[in-house]
C-alpha cells in the first residue's frame, strides 16, 4: 500500500506506491498541513483504487510526468498481448450495466423497504465509497480481487472515537451491502456474482465497561442539574440512547407506571424502532419515576420531548457527550467510557440483583437471551449451582471429616 510523505527539503507532499512492480514517486506543491494530507491521501487511494480495478492510465493521472514516459512501452506491450484470446474476452465490452447505474436502480427499488435512518447510511455509503471505486465497471466485470481489495481499502480508513481504522462489524456490514446488490444483479442478469467464498471478519467479543452503583450515584450527585433527570432515567431504564432522545411525553405512562418506548431518534428526526423486538414498556423504578415527574416540571409544557434544548428541540447526542458526560467523567476520574455504558450499567445491575433474565431481555428489548447470556453471563447469578461449586464443597467436607476406623 503506498503512502503519503513530505520531503525533508522542502516540506512538500509527494505520493509513493508501486505501479508494475516499480517504485513511483510524483510529487506535489502542497506544504505538509493536515488539510492537504487529506487531500493527497484521497488522490493516493484513486490511483490504488485504478491501479486495481485496470484502468490506471498513468499519463492521465499525472500529465507531464517523467514516469508516465517510462511506462509508455509496458503499456503498448499490454496493449498488443490483449490480442490474444484470453485478454481479449476479459477486455471485452460489456452489454451490462455499470456497478454505478445498477446500484443506483436497486437503491431505489428497495428504499422503500428501509428506515430513514438506514436509507440515509446506504445512501452515503453508494456515493463515499461504493460508486467511486467501482461506478464505471460493468457488473460482470468485477472480480472477486476487485471486492477484496475494496474491503482492503474501506479497512484503511478512520474508525470513531478515534480508532485507527473501521471495526470489522462495520467492514461486515459495508460488504454486505456489495453482496446484496451483486446477488440481485447476478440474478436478474444471468451471470456468476463474483461475490464467492468471502468469509465475514471475525467480530471481537463485546467488551463492555458498567459502572459500579456507587459509580452511577457519584455521577448523578455531581453532574449538571439540568442533567441529573437525564441520566438517572438513562442509568435505571437501559434505554438505547436513539431511544431516550427521542422519547415523547405522550408515551409516558405515569398511571401504570411505564415508558412505552415507540420511536427512536436518528440525525434530529423521531421513526419507528430498529427492530420489533425494540418496541416495548419498560416500568419507572422508584429512581426513573422520580426524575421523570421532577422532569415533567421542566420540559412538560416545554416540548412534546421529555429531554429537549432551551428551543424544545430534541438533544444533540453528540452535543451531549462532548460538553456534558466526557467533562464529567474527567472531572470524577473515571475511565472515558461511551454513554452507551449506562444501558451495559442497568443491565449488569438487574441481573445482579437476581432478576429473571428473560424479563431483562424484554425489559432492554432482545427478542430472546441469546445475547443476553454472551455479553452479561458473568454478572447473572448462579442460580443452579452447575459451577463446580457442589464439587468443591464435596472435596472440602471429605477433607475435614474424620476418616472410619476400620476394624480389621
Amino acid at each position: 500500500m503506498g503512502k503519503v510523505r513530505a520531503r525533508p527539503e522542502t516540506g512538500n507532499l509527494y505520493l509513493d506506491f508501486n505501479y508494475q512492480g516499480v517504485r513511483c514517486r510524483e510529487q506535489t506543491a502542497l506544504p505538509d498541513t493536515p488539510s492537504n494530507r487529506k487531500k493527497v491521501e484521497a488522490l493516493l487511494k484513486r490511483v490504488e483504487a485504478s491501479i486495481v480495478l485496470d484502468q490506471f492510465d498513468y499519463a492521465e493521472m499525472f500529465p507531464g510526468s517523467k514516469n508516465a514516459q517510462k511506462f509508455m512501452s509496458a503499456d503498448d506491450a499490454i496493449a498488443t498481448t490483449a490480442k490474444t484470446p484470453k485478454v481479449q474476452k476479459a477486455r471485452r465490452q460489456s452489454s451490462l450495466p455499470t456497478v454505478a447505474q445498477f446500484a443506483e436502480q436497486w437503491f431505489q427499488e428497495h428504499k422503500v423497504e428501509w428506515r430513514n435512518s438506514h436509507t440515509r447510511n446506504v445512501r452515503s455509503l453508494l456515493d463515499s465509497s461504493i460508486i467511486p471505486f467501482f461506478g464505471k465497471k460493468a457488473l460482470d466485470q468485477v472480480s472477486k480481487a476487485d471486492l477484496l481489495a475494496f474491503r482492503t481499502l474501506e479497512a484503511a480508513k478512520k474508525g470513531r472515537d478515534g480508532n485507527e481504522s473501521l471495526s470489522p462489524k462495520t467492514l461486515n456490514n459495508r460488504m454486505s451491502m456489495i453482496r446484496k446488490i451483486f446477488e440481485e444483479a447476478s440474478d436478474r442478469y444471468e451471470f456468476d456474482t463474483p461475490y464467492r467464498n468471502i468469509k465475514p471478519l471475525r467480530l471481537r467479543k463485546t467488551h463492555i465497561e458498567p459502572f459500579s452503583l456507587g459509580e452511577v450515584h457519584r455521577i448523578l450527585d455531581n453532574v449538571r442539574e439540568d442533567f441529573k433527570n437525564y441520566y438517572a432515567v438513562r442509568f435505571f431504564s437501559g434505554m438505547r440512547t436513539g431511544e431516550i432522545d427521542g422519547l415523547k411525553w405522550k408515551f409516558v405512562d405515569f398511571k401504570n407506571r411505564v415508558i412505552l418506548v415507540r420511536e427512536t431518534l436518528s440525525q434530529g428526526q423521531t421513526e419507528y424502532t430498529k427492530t420489533d423486538g425494540s418496541q416495548r414498556e419498560i416500568p419507572m423504578f422508584g429512581p426513573v419515576y422520580e426524575a421523570l415527574k421532577n422532569q415533567y416540571q421542566s420540559t412538560g409544557k416545554l416540548s412534546e420531548y421529555v429531554f429537549c434544548n432551551t428551543k424544545g428541540e430534541p438533544l444533540d447526542h453528540n452535543n451531549v457527550t462532548k460538553r456534558v458526560w466526557y467533562p464529567l467523567l474527567r472531572y470524577l476520574n473515571l475511565d472515558k467510557r461511551r454513554p452507551y455504558q449506562t444501558r451495559h450499567t442497568a443491565a449488569t445491575l438487574l441481573l445482579a440483583s437476581g432478576e429473571n433474565p428473560e424479563w431483562v431481555a424484554r425489559v432492554l428489548g432482545h427478542t430472546s437471551t441469546e445475547m443476553l447470556f454472551k455479553v452479561y453471563s458473568r454478572y447473572i447469578p448462579n442460580l443452579t449451582r452447575m459451577d463446580g461449586s457442589a464439587f468443591e464443597n464435596l472435596v472440602t467436607t471429605s477433607q475435614t471429616t474424620p476418616k472410619e476406623v476400620s476394624n480389621g
